[in-house]
């Protein structure tokens, strides 16, 4: 059953605008309306200062639409980008919330659902209930290897035996139901708490299970934002023991926010070691540290390339580079990465080397960042709590 346009306005319609002022399609408050795949995407004006008061708002409408036969979801953003409805000056004041509206995205409903995780002591940034660590797989620009890199460091993770689940925050190239062999749709829970998709031990998320692999998202930030943010926090992602977030290429507002917003363990860096894509590698490391987000290192992909036929040894796109930036910039170097074509096949075949041949090399270079990876997670772990080395006398 097709959803239209005019069922989804005349359900907004029932849905009262701040302070019970009309209804928010008459205030012009609602945004052009995407369909695609039964999903319904649009965002809500309101002003910046009240964005946090009217989380509410945002949840009503939500709801209404959800409730529409036909509709198999809704994406739904506040948004403070353009002005409507005579919004702009409109003061704070304390929210007067409708029967059955949560206090706040972070409340826990009757279902009986888990509460979010306490906010981290030293950012107070809030964290996702069940998992341990964050950390973020980027790149300061595309075409580095960035998503290939992120499963395969997932799956060595998974190797060592940690639970692991990764997120694709690239909500405009979404490429993990690709590389993972992943078909079909989450279900939901409650409606709402949405199934991670799950292979090879992991548990995942993506957009690209949410709309077909051809639809182009043509969104704003602040829907990119909304999108993330309900894929990092309604989904059940049970215990983890590390989430990877495959974050998009460059240093935009998906980047920022997640720096901002989400208690971030640590990063990693993934560059080839030509200097054009060195300078863009030192964007993406410059940005987490401005934002107090630990480097865990750098990752060079694309490292050299053997020759099948022959074992002879190219440099294509030169050799070193990502060693020594980190060595400039005092970051730890993670290994290195050959261009290989099973690298590649596999990936396209959604059967990653780590799994795909796991006894090879290339399975092996990426256990071995892993498991370096993982021990710089714990030494900034420890770091933050204060905690210091053992001293061992023989």
């Amino acid at each position: 059953m097709s959803v239209s346009k005019e069922a989804v306005i005349e359900r907004l319609r029932t849905v009262q605008g701040p302070d019970f002022t009309g209804n928010i399609v008459d205030l012009g408050l609602v945004s052009e309306i995407f369909i695609a795949d039964g999903k319904v995407f649009f965002s809500i004006t309101v002003p910046a200062a009240r964005a946090q008061e009217l989380e509410p708002l945002r949840a009503a409408a939500e709801r209404a639409v959800k409730a529409i036969p036909g509709v198999a979801g809704a994406v739904v953003a506040l948004t403070a980008e353009k002005k409507g409805g005579g919004m702009e000056n409109a003061p704070p004041r304390q929210p007067q919330r409708p029967a059955g509206f949560a206090a706040s995205r972070g409340a826990a409903p009757a279902s009986g659902r888990a509460a979010p995780a306490a906010q981290s002591r030293s950012s107070g940034k809030r964290g996702v209930p069940g998992v341990d660590a964050i950390i973020a797989v980027a790149s300061g620009k595309g075409g580095v290897g960035k998503s290939t890199t992120a499963i395969n460091l997932a799956l060595g993770l998974a190797a060592l035996g940690k639970r692991v689940g990764i997120l694709d925050a690239d909500i405009y190239g979404p490429s993990m139901p690709r590389l993972l062999g992943i078909r079909g749709r989450p279900e939901t829970k409650d409606g709402r708490i949405l199934q991670p998709m799950q292979n090879y031990g992991l548990k995942v998320m993506s957009m690209g299970f949410l709309v077909e692999e051809e639809t182009p998202m043509i969104w704003r930030g602040p829907m990119v934002i909304s999108a993330l943010t309900q894929m990092l926090r309604e989904v059940e992602w049970g215990q983890l023991d590390v989430l990877v977030v495959d974050m998009p290429p460059g240093t935009g507002d998906a980047q920022l926010t997640m720096a901002q917003q989400v208690p971030l363990a640590g990063a990693v860096i993934v560059s080839t070691p030509q200097d054009l894509a060195l300078i863009d590698a030192r964007k993406g490391l410059n940005m987490f540290r401005k934002v107090d987000v630990p480097l865990l290192g750098i990752i060079e992909n694309m490292s050299y390339f053997i020759a099948p036929d022959t074992g002879k040894r190219y440099d294509i796109f030169g050799h070193g580079g990502a060693r020594m930036e980190a060595e400039r910039l005092g970051v730890t170097f993670l290994g290195e990465v050959p261009l290989e074509m099973g690298i590649r096949e596999g990936s396209d075949a959604g059967a990653p080397v780590v799994v795909a041949q796991p006894d090879g090399p290339e399975a092996k270079i990426y256990r071995e960042i892993a498991a370096r990876t993982w021990e710089r997670l714990q030494q900034e772990k420890a770091a933050a709590e204060g905690a210091s080395p053992a001293i061992v006398f023989e």
